[in-house]
């Protein structure tokens, strides 16, 4: 079975019917991440905004870290994006 990766009018649609919503920010992945992954990106990813209180450099902080970690395996956290 071929994965295949949401299509942009999908993302869009998504995105714009949380911003209809009143929602600021949407963070989603465009691909099934494990679950050990995304535990260790969320935890991440909330202590440095807890830290920082800017949604988006926290992001990229934990983009990095993840990087770091797993430079040979993207599909363990690539996925992950920050819609604004």
């Amino acid at each position: 079975m071929a994965k295949h990766l949401p299509s942009k009018s999908g993302i869009y649609g998504l995105q714009r019917a949380f911003k209809l919503a009143g929602v600021k920010y949407v963070m989603m992945s465009l691909w099934n991440v494990p679950d050990t992954e995304t535990k260790e990106f969320m935890s991440l990813f909330y202590s440095k905004w807890n830290i920082d209180n800017d949604i988006c450099a926290a992001f990229r902080q934990t983009q990095l870290i993840m990087l770091a970690r797993h430079k040979d395996s993207p599909k363990k956290w690539a996925a992950f994006e920050l819609l604004n």
